[in-house]
């Protein structure tokens, strides 16, 4: 569906060059949610920009629904966007028109009979839950709902990819999760490619399939959420998936649980799917003849299943301590021994 080969992009200023993305390799599945993730000038809102034609690449090939997206031009591409739909953090509607008026707009411009984009906005206005308030200006709306009426626009000439750039970033909590909940919605319906540009690890864990890492312009890790989530390689991937495991402050919170308890082995556990469900640490304590104690826990919810870490006081004689760790080993579940640094 999308693909990105060798992708480099490069601004030249008056202060020299600067590599906005460096050497990118990335292949996006039909009908997944795929995220890219990194902070403030990493080169997440570069790489949209390539992805919708909107910025050609210095050097690479972007192709996009069998389209090049990085060498056509004219007529063509815009005949390939038509298939290339945008959600944006700021929900840029038109706020002199109504919500119904607002998700016309693009089936206007692309001359459909009015009665049938009667009938299309309704199907749309339905689809995002926002029945009812079709005569609403933007004013009247919350931003949870504006974002609706922007996904309800994007989705309007149904597109077959739709980029989201930071589209919950400006939404409280709560509304993020049920902005997150209708794209996972569409994505089930109407089988859309999705490719979800964030800050935010919350957003990758909630609804992705796969993500890519991105620091300094350079996909610096990338593969299946949970597989990043169990497996992080890059500092700055560990530093996200600790942003959502509860363990923000590692190295600190890490030295008081070891001063804290200083008998024993402190052990991480980091364990998926149904592992999360199985009564481990009541197995250990019968079986080894060890005291396990409970230190700190998480649980989260991905697309592709729960991931959680344990983090725990193994007390025992030290043959019985390394059975114990044995068998987690043996079941799957990592485990990794906590000492000083």
């Amino acid at each position: 569906m999308i693909e990105l080969k060798d992708i480099s992009k490069i601004y030249k200023t008056k202060n020299g060059e600067i590599a906005a993305v460096k050497n990118v390799n990335l292949t996006i599945q039909k009908g997944e949610i795929f995220g890219i993730i990194g902070y403030s000038g990493a080169g997440k809102s570069t790489m949209i920009r390539l992805l919708n034609g909107l910025e050609k690449p210095t050097a690479g090939l972007v192709v996009v629904n069998g389209q090049p997206i990085s060498s056509i031009s004219g007529s063509k591409l815009r005949q390939a966007r038509q298939k290339i739909s945008m959600i944006f953090q700021h929900f840029n509607l038109l706020w002199s028109r109504t919500v119904a008026e607002n998700i016309a707009f693009p089936l206007e411009i692309a001359g459909v009979p009015a009665a049938e984009r009667t009938k299309r906005v309704k199907e749309l206005i339905d689809l995002v839950g926002l029945s009812g308030r079709d005569k609403a200006y933007p004013s009247q709306l919350s931003g949870g709902q504006k974002q609706r009426v922007g996904i309800a626009r994007a989705l309007a000439n149904n597109p077959e990819v739709l980029l989201c750039d930071e589209a919950t970033s400006a939404l409280d909590p709560e509304t993020t999760d049920s902005i997150l909940e209708l794209l996972l919605d569409i994505n089930k319906r109407l089988g859309l490619t999705i490719v979800l540009i964030t800050h935010e690890m919350h957003v990758i864990r909630k609804i992705c399939h796969r993500v890519a890492v991105m620091e300094a312009g350079q996909v610096v890790e990338q593969g299946d959420v949970l597989q990043v989530f169990q497996q992080p390689q890059a500092d700055i991937t560990k530093n996200f998936v600790m942003q959502v495991s509860g363990t923000k402050d590692s190295k600190n919170s890490i030295e008081q649980i070891l001063a804290n308890y200083p008998t024993g082995k402190i052990v991480k556990l980091t364990f998926i799917g149904n592992k999360t469900e199985q009564p481990i640490i009541s197995q250990l304590i019968k079986q080894f003849d060890v005291e396990v104690n409970i230190v700190h826990g998480n649980i989260s919810q991905t697309a592709s299943g729960p991931y959680g870490t344990l983090i725990v006081q193994i007390v025992g004689e030290d043959s019985n301590v390394q059975k114990a760790l044995d068998l987690l080993n043996s079941i799957e579940i990592q485990t990794e021994v906590i000492e000083h640094a």
